[in-house]
């Protein structure tokens, strides 16, 4: 028999090598496929926020080997993707890891849509807040929670961007 490298190489993958063939594995492998998918959004996701921050005036430093962001040499941040989990119960969960022995001062958590191909909001989330490892989000949270969520990332943008002063005479 081929190893899964060679069916891999072959087919992108082995379930979609199964999906040839016409086969339903036992277990639902979906979330491989979307975990696939979370590797090639998330240095999307850092480069588009990188470059914005840089239209603002802005300047990122980010570390190569952890993704971690300095921001305009004031404070860290993390970006971070959470993917839907909808359980046997209809309920939908978003699990947040938070990278804690990276400590940033903001974790950006990327929640994704239903379908996970698409960014639904974002939560500004500052470590002074959150000293858990992890979280749970649902569809619709505490206040608590609720106040830290955008729809867009142009509030981040805001804490990033750089305005000139005139000097006073």
């Amino acid at each position: 028999m081929p190893s899964t490298s060679a069916y891999i190489h072959r087919f992108g993958s082995l379930i979609r090598a199964y999906q040839e063939v016409g086969f339903t594995p036992d277990r639902d492998y979906r979330y491989l496929e979307a975990n696939q998918f979370l590797r090639r959004l998330h240095p999307q996701i850092v480069a588009q926020t990188e470059k914005s921050i840089g239209d603002l005036g802005g300047t990122i430093q980010r570390d190569p080997a952890t993704d971690l962001l300095l921001v305009n040499r004031e404070f860290t941040v993390s970006l971070v993707l959470a993917r839907c989990q909808t359980h046997d119960s209809g309920r939908n969960r978003w699990k947040v890891r938070f990278d804690t022995s990276l400590a940033p001062d903001i974790t950006v958590a990327v929640r994704l849509n239903h379908s996970n191909d698409a960014p639904l909001d974002y939560y500004l989330l500052p470590r002074l807040d959150f000293g858990l490892p992890r979280i749970s989000l649902a569809d619709r949270n505490a206040i608590e929670i609720e106040s830290y969520r955008f729809d867009t990332l142009d509030y981040f943008y805001g804490m990033a961007q750089r305005t000139r002063i005139r000097r006073a005479s």
